[in-house]
């Protein structure tokens, strides 16, 4: 049976989908299970310089978790933080497919956020450098390259189970895939990618449009 808690977030996100940052957090959590009760802080919605909020990030920044107790921040974190407390037998946790998280995280995530999504899709038509665009973009492919290759025959990057290396490397492809980019994609990722779609988690977090964001540098 499906284990079900509440792990309450504060987040600055009217709609997990339509901001890569939030979507990540979201997929990992509904991976595990869990139910999250959002309530949203930062941007339009203010509340992150409340003293009531600083007390639980002293940064004022998001996310944060509260999970009884347990107050976190930092995505990365949180999600490590909700694998243990609530682990999970097809949930695969080893060294490896943490030190492959912090890789997909960062390495692999800012090759894409920045140079290509911000640089490409986020920036105004005339305003953009569209050959370095293209470099970057390769640059991307060339690191979905190697992920694959981690993954070789395997269902996912790890073994027969998914883990948060996928969560990572993953929240990013639906973009990937739709941007209006000519694509080169590597070897496996598509057969990759189409397990993703065909979850829940996936298509209710990840899978959201995204258009009203086309060249708009502020949102």
């Amino acid at each position: 049976m499906t284990q079900k808690r509440v792990a309450p977030y504060d987040v600055d996100c009217s709609w997990p989908g339509k901001f890569i940052q939030c979507s990540g957090r979201y997929v990992g959590a509904a991976e595990l299970g869990l139910t999250v009760e959002r309530r949203d802080v930062g941007g339009k919605f203010g509340g992150n310089d409340a003293p009531e909020y600083r007390a639980l990030n002293p940064m004022g920044l998001i996310p944060t978790l509260e999970d009884g107790a347990t107050v976190m921040f930092e995505s990365a974190a949180i999600l490590r933080y909700l694998v243990a407390q609530y682990p999970r037998s097809d949930f695969c946790v080893t060294p490896q497919a943490d030190m492959w998280a912090e890789w997909a995280k960062g390495t692999l995530s800012r090759a894409f956020l920045l140079p290509v999504f911000w640089g490409y899709y986020r920036t105004p038509e005339a305003e953009r450098d569209m050959d370095q665009v293209r470099v970057d973009f390769r640059t991307y492919e060339g690191l979905l390259g190697m992920a694959m290759r981690q993954r070789g025959d395997n269902k996912w990057l790890m073994g027969d189970r998914i883990s948060l290396a996928d969560i990572w490397a993953g929240h990013l492809l639906f973009r990937y895939f739709t941007i209006d980019l000519p694509r080169d994609v590597p070897f496996g990722l598509q057969a990759y990618y189409d397990m993703l779609c065909a979850r829940d988690a996936f298509q209710t977090h990840v899978m959201v449009d995204y258009s009203e964001l086309k060249g708009r540098l502020a949102f």
